[in-house]
């Protein structure tokens, strides 16, 4: 029985510049050419030849991570060190569980340090030092059935790699995919403890002022990010907030 390999959290060989992403003069004679079976649609040839021929998607199968946007969190991750040893960490719209893996490693919680938990409508395969659950995070328990499942404490860290299903009008998936960030930040502000930290998705555009406003508002820093495993021609940007500054009482409370 073929053995699957462990995947680490450190850098894999050709890190900086893996053929394909610039780093190689000889990339173009690498791709591999997909030839268009009868009833595929063109624009699933189109998205199987990139997978091919994209660098991070065999980094991925080689270093034993789920999927190519793990580089994404490490990259993040190795420049700012939120994830530490001991950490409570959330991913939300986990699948198929990348990010999670990576949380799950750095913050040791295979071993019993940290605590990661991965929440998605979809379900994910078992990782270990991960608590997984199939549910949307618009319920109104989920807050509560995630703060159970790190052992009644607050969150350090919110992940969000979510994504809405493209339409392919680009005005219309950037609102999509704002609202998604504003939804799991005011999410993440259920349950980070004060000096936490919020990471998510966003596209590049102009309809990102209010959840820009809120971020500044509640947050010490943010910043704009876009990792090299990023694809070059993908609006894709991440934003980064930390220093949580608590959540604010209402009256009520």
């Amino acid at each position: 029985m073929a053995r699957t390999r462990k995947p680490s959290a450190r850098k894999p060989s050709g890190w900086n510049k893996p053929k394909g992403e610039g780093g190689s003069s000889n990339a173009r004679d690498l791709k591999q050419r997909v030839k268009t079976a009868r009833g595929r649609k063109i624009s699933s040839t189109n998205w199987l030849a990139r997978q091919l021929n994209d660098p991070y998607v065999g980094l991925a199968k080689k270093e034993g991570y789920r999927c190519r946007s793990a580089f994404k969190l490490l990259e993040i991750d190795d420049k700012y060190r939120f994830l530490k040893p001991g950490g409570a960490v959330v991913d939300l719209g986990a699948a198929p569980g990348g990010w999670s893996q990576i949380a799950a490693i750095r913050t040791r919680a295979a071993e019993g340090y940290g605590r990661v938990v991965g929440l998605d409508l979809h379900e994910v395969e078992a990782i270990a030092g991960v608590t997984l659950f199939k549910k949307d995070f618009f319920d109104a328990d989920a807050p509560d059935v995630l703060i159970e499942a790190l052992g009644g404490v607050l969150a350090d860290v919110v992940l969000s790699d979510m994504a809405a299903h493209a339409t392919g009008h680009k005005q219309t998936d950037h609102i999509k995919i704002i609202d998604l960030a504003e939804t799991a930040l005011d999410f993440a502000m259920t349950i980070l403890k004060p000096g936490g930290t919020f990471l998510c998705k966003v596209l590049r555009g102009g309809a990102e002022h209010d959840l820009l406003a809120t971020l500044k508002q509640n947050f010490k820093t943010t910043k704009h990010i876009k990792p090299q495993a990023s694809r070059a021609d993908s609006a894709e940007l991440f934003v980064l907030a930390t220093g949580f500054k608590g959540k604010k009482p209402t009256k009520t409370e």
